[in-house]
């Protein structure tokens, strides 16, 4: 048996303790859900587990078996769970995720699509795009830093040369 309910900012509480519920809005200093969703979660500390959020603001998110479309937090740790784009000063991360920004990240078995970081561990990751400073662990990826510098300055200048040459070939006299 689901729920619909929207708890609003005049109802917040110190503790949103949910299960098996579907919320629009979620608003308190700690937010506890378990086989439950939320569109938005707004709260200092957020534990899920087997659950999904659209969009979550916290400054620590604690997930296991869970779901995200965004995160933006302080620190997140993720224990198998997914999410479309992640933004924390640290992220410690088993799953999956498109997009990661953050300050320092720490994967253990993951896929990520673009991970932009100052530092990077990793016991095993999978990524598209990697930019980072520093890189440990076993990391494979399709385009590193360098490749990606490399990348944009060919396509520049392919891009560039089309131009003037269309210009040349077709620009009004």
């Amino acid at each position: 048996m689901t729920e619909n309910t929207k708890i609003s900012e005049s109802e917040q509480s110190q503790v949103a303790n949910l299960a098996h519920v579907d919320v629009e809005l979620v608003n308190a200093e700690l937010v506890r859900m378990h086989q439950s969703s939320a569109q938005v979660i707004n709260a200092e500390d957020v534990e899920l587990s087997q659950s999904a959020s659209l969009q979550t603001h916290a400054v620590n998110v604690n997930s296991r078996q869970s779901a995200f479309g965004v995160v933006q937090a302080g620190e997140v740790t993720m224990q198998q769970s997914a999410a479309g784009a992640v933004r924390a000063e640290k992220i410690s991360m088993n799953g999956s995720a498109g997009v990661v920004v953050a300050g320092s990240v720490e994967f253990g078995n993951a896929y990520a699509g673009i991970v932009a970081s100052r530092e990077v561990r990793a016991e095993r990751i999978e990524s598209i795009i990697l930019l980072s400073r520093k890189v440990e662990g076993n990391v494979t990826t399709v385009i590193d830093t360098r490749g990606a510098l490399i990348a944009g300055l060919v396509g520049g200048l392919f891009a560039g040369t089309m131009l003037l040459l269309g210009r040349a070939l077709f620009g009004r006299k």
